[in-house]
């Protein structure tokens, strides 16, 4: 079976882009891949975080991944920080990495164009470690939105720069990109994606809202003033993006909703785009709720962080001899 692997950055709550671009997706593919999936508690702290708040964001995460749908019976789920060997294989990436091929990450890159101050180089450097998330268990597959894609295509540069120097070791990864509801945007500003780590909440849906603040969000979110239900991005950006999420959510397509709402007025298409995302969210919160009482998140995560540990611990192990480190036997 094909290994798939990803994780989530709860530098803020979930959203609603997080469920649809990548949580939804993780649920269909457990049954067909063998699945590791991680909370990236050490990319939360590039910048600067709330301790309470980053714990609670943490475990809100953990629960949340169970409540959508992962199977901790067919899906490796871990807290990154419980393996150790994230963080020392982030180092040897890092060793194996340019800072010409840094430089150019959107990232860095965009927060120096806009003359931010008091960049962390734990932000300059966190594509080595997330290339060590990677290749730590040869996944085959990384599912990844059109913004993440070039931190796949490093991993893929950095692994094979290793192969070469050392011989074989990693393993390369594709990017798998999902086609429908892969970029989700703001409701009140449908040019920027929906973020957790964005403090803009009137156009973001967080999978712990109270369900009537969703149903006011949708109602509220921007629109046009053609008056007409298209399938047409450029033109209509917000009509577009809840055509985008009824679409992901319904598995209907988004010229099959417009013609089903050809000729009827914006208020009447959000309201069934509320309906659509209400029934959804209500159902994982209601399983959320479930998990947090039966208090199994803990020995959820002690599970999953015994099998990747064995996993990522052979793979180091066999990094360190290759690059001459390791001079003893170690258990």
């Amino acid at each position: 079976m094909k290994r798939m692997l990803s994780a989530v950055k709860p530098t803020g709550k979930l959203t609603l882009g997080n469920y649809i671009g990548a949580i939804r997706n993780f649920v269909k593919y457990q049954n067909d891949y063998e699945m590791i999936v991680f909370i990236a508690n050490l990319h939360c702290i590039t910048v600067y975080q709330e301790p309470e708040e980053l714990k609670k964001n943490l475990k809100d995460a953990a629960a949340l991944y169970m409540a959508c749908g992962l199977d901790p019976e067919k899906t490796t789920m871990f807290l990154q920080t419980d393996v150790m060997e994230h963080a020392e294989l982030g180092y040897i990436m890092a060793c194996n990495t340019y800072l010409g091929e840094l430089n150019r990450m959107t990232q860095f890159k965009d927060k120096m164009a806009k003359g931010e101050s008091g960049l962390s180089a734990g932000l300059y450097t966190y594509p080595c470690l997330m290339a060590a998330d990677i290749l730590l268990y040869d996944a085959d597959y990384v599912p990844v939105g059109d913004d993440q894609k070039q931190h796949v295509e490093l991993t893929r540069d950095i692994a094979q720069r290793f192969n070469n120097r050392y011989g074989e070791t990693f393993k390369l990864p594709e990017p798998l990109v999902q086609q429908v509801g892969k970029r989700i945007m703001m409701l009140n500003d449908p040019y920027h994606k929906m973020s957790k780590s964005e403090n803009n909440d009137k156009g973001c849906i967080y999978l712990l809202d109270d369900l009537n603040v969703i149903r006011k969000k949708i109602m509220s979110a921007v629109t046009d003033s053609y008056g007409e239900i298209k399938v047409d991005q450029e033109r209509q950006p917000g009509i577009y993006n809840l055509l985008e999420i009824y679409s992901a959510l319904t598995d209907i397509s988004k010229e099959e909703i417009a013609a089903e709402f050809k000729g009827k007025g914006y208020g009447e298409f959000k309201k069934a785009v509320a309906d659509v995302v209400v029934q959804e969210i209500e159902k994982i919160q209601k399983r959320y709720n479930e998990i947090i009482k039966e208090n199994i998140i803990e020995d959820v995560l002690n599970e999953g962080a015994l099998k990747a540990h064995k996993m990522a611990f052979k793979k180091v192990k066999k990094v360190e001899r290759k690059i001459g480190i390791d001079i003893h036997k170690r258990k």
